[in-house]
Order: C-alpha cells, then structure tokens, then sequence
C-alpha cells in the first residue's frame, strides 16, 4: 500500500516539473513514506533522516518530508522533535503536497495530517516506480473499519471508503494495453470493498469487481492482498474458481492460534471459525496457496497460547508467512487497554519456534511442486544469473529458469526439477 502511496505522490509531483532521482546529492526534495505498524519502522526512519543531516547543512534550499502513517501518528511532534523535517503529511494530504512545499520553501514548517472520509485518489494514475513493466499495484479502497487492537492503521488511515469500480477498471485496462501482465489489488480489507452505483441501481462487492478485473483479458493475472478471515465470501472463492487468471494464492491473517487472544485482539472470530474458512478455501480451491501474519508474544500470552498458534500453523500449513514478535503502538486499544506484559526473551523465543516450524512448512510446499509442469510469468532477470530468468507460479513461488529466447511479460510452461527453500529450479518446456 505504501509502495502504491510512493507511486500517486511521484504522480501528482510530476505535474510541478518534479522527476525522480535516485541519487540523494542531486535531489531538491526527500520524501519518506512511512509506515507504523512496527516499532522497528519507525526506528528505521528516524535512522534514515539522520542520514540527510550532512547534506541539508551543505545544500541551501534542500528540503525533507515525512509521508504516511508515522507522520500522521506523530504529527506536529515530527517538527518539534525532528529539526531535519520540514513538511509532514499524512496519507489523505498528498493532493496538497504542491502547496505545503512552496510553503516549507519559504522556511516554514508545513504540516497536513487531516483524514478525508472520501479521499481515494481514484483520479491520479500513478506513476510506476522502479517498475518492471509486467506487474503492477492497483488500489481498489482505503482505510479499516477493523479495530484491531494491535494495529494503529484505523487511526493513521482513517475509515474504509472504496474506489468508484470505473476508475479500477480504467487503470488496469491502461496497464494490460501497456504491456503490463499481473495487477495486485490493494486494500487494507479487500473483501469488504462495498460500491452502490446509484445511477444505475447497482451494487458492486470485491466478487464482482475482481471478475470484472479478470475479464479485461484472460493475459491479464489478477492478485489480491489483504484479504480479512471474516469477510472474504464463497462468492469471492468461486470466483477465483471460474477464472483461470485470478490466481490461486489468499492471504489470510490469522495473528494468533488461540481463541483468547484473538477475542484480546478483536478480531472476531476463534480458532475453529479459522480453521474452517481454511477448510472452505481448500474445497472449492484445492490448489490454493494461502499465506497468513503471525503476531507472538501479544499481551497475556501464555504457553497454552503459543502452542495454540503452533498447532493452527501446522494445521493450515501455509505457503508463506510473516511473522512477528507483538511490538505496542502507541496510542491503540491495545496499548490503552492492555499491559505488555510477555517479557522480550520470551517473545524472541517463542517467534523463534514459529519461524522454524514455518520454515518445514514452507519447504514442504516447495517440495510438492517439484515433478509438475506449471505456468509462469516472466517478470525479470534473475538476481544470480544473466543468463536466467524468473517468474512466479500461479500460488506466487519464484521459479527460476534458463532465458532463451524468452522476455519479460511472456507466459511460459515449465517443469519444476528442484527447489531450495525459497525458489523452484525449473525448465522450459514450451510457451502459452
């Protein structure tokens, strides 16, 4: 979502004669889109502005900004706190960010952090950063709904609204007719996207929009992320069933294994409501991928707890995951509500044996493929070698294979020979 942010403020930068540079000494302005949903990010940041200390004193006129959600947490903190910040603006703003620095250019701090309940910045097409040509992020809605206890977005990006569905499909049809060959939907909760068209008296849910997607072109690989166990519907699976090019990979947030945690962290459903939508999933898809977030050593964790989230993960067996130890954000339910009260080396261990057990997960899943022939995307050069290629599978494994003939955006069959524990060693057997 923040890649997708970088790409509309890139855009609406553009009309005021801005381009991009990669190279800090050449740049007139710096902007950091932040992101708070760990401690360690914002940390990261903090460490990044230092960075621009020596050439802010060397270069007159050279100004930074903070973006996103940490500058919408800490507001008017930032320029207090932060004597290298000249603007701050949050993730509703950007359309003023012309403004707010022709302001800091006259040496006043500039600040914007209001949240828009409409703001979808459905009218911008953004501009495609470090893009490799085939794949592409589309942002379908904004803001949660959710009350997580432990997330800090529902305050750093205010309330879910969507994206009128003709300006969706407008922007994915332009990338397909670019040569672009995979869009990932994006929003915080994609399966509760909700549009009424009045003038025609009809309403679009994320089924409907996602088939929609999908029939621009059968060339055109439709994604999704992120997707909330309560709301993603049989009529979203059915879809994906009825669409070879919507591919077969959910992710599906699980956060803990234990029913008591999860009610701490409201997120509406237990352990064997989970644990069904899982089964659900693999009904109507049996080839699904399904990719999850972990979060240990949440407030009150027991060892009960922990080995409640050890046994949903060796139930659901997931592809991928992303794990974490609990990290309070300021200013959540959690933080106000709860003491953080699992001691680090607790934490550290605990999201040690979650990690190992994931890793025997995850290798299992690329072991499975080995044998079948499979097609693939090219997206690009591979990192180790000229001379290959790598895609991703429909279930979003990276395979790598021999270049040929073959370019970016083709489609192509391959046999999987081999895996490590991130990638499928493969050879092409013929093109789609």
């Amino acid at each position: 979502m923040n890649f997708n942010d970088s790409e509309i403020v890139a855009s609406i930068l553009n009309t005021q004669g801005y381009g991009a540079t990669r190279n800090v000494e050449e740049a007139d302005l710096v902007l950091l889109n932040t992101c708070s949903i760990r401690e360690k990010a914002e940390q990261t940041v903090r460490q990044r502005l230092t960075t621009f200390k020596k050439t802010k004193q060397q270069k007159p006129g050279f100004l930074v900004g903070v973006l996103g959600c940490m500058a919408e947490r800490l507001k008017s903190k930032f320029l207090e706190e932060e004597k290298l910040v000249d603007l701050v603006v949050g993730p509703d703003a950007y359309r003023t960010l012309p403004a707010l620095i022709e302001e800091a250019g006259t040496g006043q701090k500039a600040i914007n952090v209001l949240l828009s309940r409409e703001e979808t910045y459905g009218d911008i097409s953004p501009v495609r950063l470090d893009s490799n040509g085939v794949t592409a992020f589309v942002s379908i809605m904004r803001g949660c709904n959710n009350m997580c206890t432990f997330c800090v977005v529902p305050f750093t990006r205010g309330r879910e609204r969507s994206r009128d569905p003709y300006s969706i499909l407008a922007e994915a049809t332009d990338l397909f007719e670019r040569g672009y060959r995979e869009v990932t939907l994006l929003g915080q909760n994609v399966d509760s996207y909700y549009f009424v068209d009045e003038s025609k008296d009809e309403t679009i849910t994320f089924a409907s929009l996602l088939e929609r997607v999908a029939g621009i072109s059968p060339l055109l690989r439709v994604r999704f992320s992120t997707s909330h166990p309560k709301d993603i519907t049989d009529e979203v699976l059915h879809a994906m069933a009825r669409h070879e090019n919507i591919c077969n990979y959910i992710h599906l947030p699980v956060q803990s294994g234990s029913t008591r945690v999860l009610q701490l962290m409201n997120r509406t459903y237990t352990r064997e409501w989970y644990m069904k939508k899982v089964d659900r999933i693999r009904e109507i898809l049996p080839d699904c991928a399904i990719s999850t977030d972990v979060i240990t050593g949440f407030c009150t964790e027991t060892e009960e707890d922990h080995q409640d989230t050890m046994s949903i993960m060796e139930y659901a067996k997931y592809d991928l995951a992303y794990m974490f130890a609990y990290s309070e954000r300021p200013g959540t339910l959690a933080a106000r509500r709860y003491q953080d009260d699992v001691p680090e080396d607790v934490k550290k261990r605990r999201l040690a044996e979650i990690v190992a057990l994931h890793r025997g997960h995850s290798h299992e899943s690329m072991q499975k493929e080995v044998g079948k022939t499979v097609k693939v995307l090219v997206e690009g050069t591979s990192k180790k070698s000229d001379e290959q290629l790598f895609g991703r599978t429909d279930q979003n494994k990276v395979a790598v294979f021999d270049k040929g003939d073959l370019q970016k955006g083709d489609y192509v069959m391959v046999k999987i020979d081999d895996c490590t524990a991130g990638t499928l060693i493969a050879t092409v057997v013929g093109r789609c």
